[in-house]
C-alpha cells in the first residue's frame, strides 16, 4: 500500500513525494516508515470505532436477551397458581349441582372470570391495581363458596385503586397460600384478614391467616407460592420498591408486602 500511494503521488500529484518533509522525488527508507505511521493512525481509529460499534450491537443484544428470558421466566411464574384450586372450584361446582343449589350459575361465572384473568389479563408488564383486586375478590368468593361457615374471612380497602398500576399476579399468591396452608388443612375455624391500603403511590398489604396445630412446629414458612412470588418481586422491581416480611407469630403466619406503584 505504501509502494502503492509513492506511485500515485508521484505521477499524480507531485514528483515531490514528502512535501511535509525533506524534499524528495524518491522512495526512500525513511519516507516509508513515516507513510506506515500515518496509515498505523487511521487504522487505529477505524479499528477502534468498529470494536465500539460491535461491542455496543453485542451489548444490546444480549440485553435483549436477558430481557427475552425475563419476560418468559416471569410468564411461567404467573401461571403457577396451584391447579388444585381449579380442581377444588370444579369439585365444589358439581356438588353443588347435585344439590341443584342456586349458587351454581354464580359459581361458574366467577371462576371463568378468574381464569379469563390468567389466560388473558397477565400478558401485560403491568396492569390496573383495580383488575388485581376484582381478581381477588373473585377468588375468595370461590374459596368462601367452597369452605362455608368453617371460614372467617375479612377484607378491608382502602383508598383509590383504578389509578394505579402494579405487575400481573403479585399479590394473589399471597392469598392462595393462606387458603392452602390455613383453611384447606384445618377440620376447625379458620381466620383469614386480608388488608390493601392505598397511600399515594404506596400499597399497604397484609394477609393473615391462623395456621392448622401440625404446621406450628415446622421450621420453614409458606411454600412453593410464596417463593414463587418472592422471585417475581426480585425480577421485576428494585430493592428499593418494596419490602416483603413474612414471619410466624403464634398460631398465625402474617405477609406484610409494602410496594411502590405507578
Amino acid at each position: 500500500m505504501v509502494w502503492i500511494k509513492y506511485i500515485a503521488t508521484y505521477l499524480l500529484i507531485s514528483q515531490n513525494v514528502w512535501p511535509e518533509g525533506p524534499e524528495t522525488t524518491r522512495f526512500t527508507l525513511n519516507w516509508a516508515i513515516v507513510m506506515m505511521l500515518g496509515e498505523l493512525y487511521v487504522i487505529s481509529f477505524v479499528t477502534a470505532i468498529k470494536i465500539t460499534v460491535d461491542w455496543l450491537r453485542e451489548n444490546r443484544r444480549s440485553t435483549q436477551l436477558k430481557k427475552a428470558q425475563l419476560e418468559s421466566e416471569l410468564r411461567f411464574l404467573r401461571t403457577q397458581i396451584s391447579p388444585h384450586f381449579l380442581f377444588n372450584t370444579l369439585n365444589n361446582i358439581y356438588s353443588l349441582s347435585l344439590e341443584k343449589s342456586d349458587k351454581v350459575p354464580e359459581t361458574i361465572i366467577k371462576l371463568s372470570e378468574f381464569m379469563k384473568y390468567l389466560l388473558y389479563g397477565t400478558h401485560k408488564d403491568k396492569h390496573s391495581l383495580k383488575k388485581e383486586i376484582d381478581c381477588i375478590e373473585n377468588y375468595i368468593a370461590l374459596e368462601s363458596i367452597r369452605h362455608g361457615d368453617k371460614l372467617k374471612l375479612e377484607m378491608e380497602i382502602n383508598g383509590e385503586s383504578k389509578e394505579k398500576k402494579i405487575r400481573p399476579m403479585i399479590l394473589i399468591p399471597f392469598i392462595e397460600n393462606a387458603f392452602k396452608h390455613g383453611a384447606n388443612q384445618s377440620v376447625n375455624s379458620v381466620e383469614i384478614k386480608i388488608f390493601l391500603n392505598i397511600e399515594g403511590d404506596l400499597l399497604k398489604f397484609k394477609v393473615t391467616n391462623t395456621m392448622p396445630s401440625e404446621q406450628l412446629n415446622k421450621h420453614e414458612v409458606g411454600g412453593i407460592g410464596v417463593s414463587n412470588v418472592k422471585k417475581r418481586l426480585s425480577l421485576s422491581y428494585s430493592k428499593n420498591d418494596y419490602h416483603l416480611n413474612i414471619k410466624k407469630k403464634s398460631n398465625k403466619f402474617i405477609v406484610e408486602l409494602n410496594l411502590k406503584l405507578t
